[in-house]
């Protein structure tokens, strides 16, 4: 009796797990559906790009400070609460054209404008703020709260004389990771006095760090385009980081709403970050940090900035013993109603909570958390 052997059948057809394999070697090259290769823009930028400060900075001739000593007067005839300054009650005839420039910069250009050449110690404190003001309109026209209490000028102040506020990146010394603030098209600060060592002001360009990582880390463009990124502040909400609405990248994150920090430890029922999230923070940071801009600034600096495609951070500074060797930035969120991009819709309700008529302002002119201090003091 003969015996047979069955030889095996060769087969090309791959496995099911051969087919899965594949399908996640191909979506790891791949960016999501409808991203850019690559964004060829003038917010495309590195700050090698920009080692002439001459190129950015707006520096103000004598005129353009008396035109604006002028506007200052000319307001306080109006009777007028100062959170009322806009182009219309502050003109600025000679200086306006110039700014208006600097405001399509923001938005239409490279995203970021600097105007040096105030002396805000030449000034009482509520025409000093009128001048920041005045100018800050010609640059966005509508001003937004930055908390829920609504304060408007958000004062950045080293203060230890508590635990909780020594943490508060507001108050802190500490360095701060690059990040977008939760609203505002535009950021924009007053440097009323600097540090006596460091606190440079560094910002670095969204749109770089993304061509750097569509072309060597599709995948990570693919986790930071996904809608399961935990933001805890200002509340719980998943959402995207990296958005492509109506023709526009858009990138808006902070580490401390995703990862919690001394000042603001993270609930601890809170979903936590994967590892591949964590991954393409640090990958934000390293790129940002390698195309960054530092500005070495000085007091009186009006910094304006595209917080939908510009990172800014923070380094750390000591401050001296005198109040000129302290660092002080008032700082402002703003939109403007003519240039202003498209907001995602996961992004509107923080739009809305900023910019909308109906909620309560309040105007603080120094930093006083536990005080009001109105805008027209200077009013009998």
């Amino acid at each position: 009796m003969s015996s047979s052997k069955v030889e095996p059948v060769s087969s090309t057809a791959p496995s099911d797990q051969q087919t899965a394999a594949s399908a996640r070697d191909a979506e790891a090259t791949e960016l999501p559906a409808g991203f850019p290769a690559h964004i060829k823009s003038d917010l495309a930028w590195s700050g090698q790009d920009y080692a002439s400060s001459t190129s950015y900075i707006h520096f103000l001739t004598d005129r353009d400070i008396k035109e604006v000593e002028e506007g200052v007067e000319l307001f306080k005839t109006w009777g007028l609460d100062g959170d009322k300054v806009s182009r219309e009650n502050f003109p600025l005839p000679n200086l306006g054209p110039k700014l208006d420039k600097l405001r399509r910069e923001l938005y239409d250009g490279k995203g970021f404008a600097l105007v040096r050449g105030i002396n805000p110690n030449k000034y009482t404190l509520e025409d000093g703020t009128l001048m920041y003001l005045g100018i800050q309109s010609y640059l966005s026209s509508t001003r937004g709260r930055q908390d829920k209490v609504g304060n408007m000028l958000v004062h950045i102040v080293a203060d230890d004389s508590t635990a909780l506020k020594a943490s508060h990146h507001r108050h802190s010394t500490a360095p701060i990771t690059f990040h977008n603030e939760e609203a505002g098209d535009v950021v924009s600060w007053f440097t009323k006095s600097t540090a006596s060592q460091g606190g440079r002001c560094i910002i670095a360009s969204a749109y770089t760090v993304y061509n750097v990582l569509a072309a060597t880390r599709p995948d990570l463009v693919r986790l930071l385009a996904r809608s399961d990124w935990p933001f805890a502040i200002p509340r719980f909400q998943c959402r995207p980081i990296i958005f492509n609405h109506e023709g526009r990248l858009v990138i808006n994150f902070g580490r401390t709403p995703l990862m919690g920090s001394d000042g603001h430890p993270r609930p601890a029922h809170l979903p936590e970050l994967s590892a591949g999230q964590k991954e393409a923070l640090d990958a934000i940071e390293s790129i940002a940090q390698a195309t960054q801009l530092e500005i070495a600034t000085q007091t009186g600096d009006m910094h304006f900035i595209n917080n939908l495609a510009v990172f800014h951070r923070r380094e750390g500074f000591v401050d001296g013993q005198t109040d000129d060797q302290k660092r002080h930035l008032v700082r402002m969120r703003l939109r403007d109603e003519e240039l202003g991009w498209s907001i995602p819709p996961a992004l509107q309700d923080e739009w809305s909570r900023a910019f909308d008529d109906e909620r309560p302002q309040m105007w603080h002119l120094e930093p006083s958390p536990d005080g009001y201090f109105p805008l027209r003091s200077y009013a009998n």
